[in-house]
């Protein structure tokens, strides 16, 4: 603590009700006195820079020529990034944009593909498809014994490549 610290603490406990003890001043009111900023800057002492320091604070305020050089070559790698960056980004934006495309018209297609479906089942009657079959055909009903029934693994479907028994 610094002697002003410890002479503010010694009259703060030695404050009672605005009045202090000592050589102390009496303290009206609730607000505080406006200090006089000109007689705290007057007595402020100005700090003389050293040699050194001036000369520091000189030479950074200067740039050479190699610096400058650096900077501008560091612009432009940075520039030449940013622009690759930029690029990559659009080049994926328009990826995007042709994948919703693509999908739209995928399920555009579906949806044709479904109603054409929906409509040619709708169109066939059966019963028109069995009278071909047998009248014009000559097709007829499997007998008892002509139905051999083979266990089947899970494919939809057993292939027959010899003839059963």
């Amino acid at each position: 603590m610094t002697a002003r610290q410890v002479r503010t603490n010694h009259q703060r406990r030695n404050t009672y009700d605005g009045r202090t003890r000592g050589n102390s001043s009496y303290v009206y009111g609730n607000t505080v006195r406006r200090l006089d900023v000109t007689t705290a800057i007057e007595e402020e002492p100005i700090k003389k820079l050293s040699h050194t320091a001036r000369k520091n604070r000189e030479k950074a305020a200067r740039m050479s020529l190699g610096y400058v050089l650096f900077l501008a070559m560091a612009m432009m790698v940075a520039a030449g990034v940013l622009i690759g960056y930029i690029r990559l980004q659009s080049d994926n934006t328009m990826a995007m944009e042709k994948i919703a495309a693509m999908e739209s018209e995928l399920n555009d297609l579906r949806l044709k593909n479904n109603e054409e479906y929906s409509r040619a089942v709708s169109n066939v009657d059966l019963e028109e498809v069995k009278r071909i079959a047998i009248e014009e055909l000559g097709m007829k009903y499997a007998e008892e014994g002509q139905v051999i029934k083979v266990e089947g693994a899970k494919d939809d479907y057993v292939r027959q490549y010899t003839e059963m028994p």
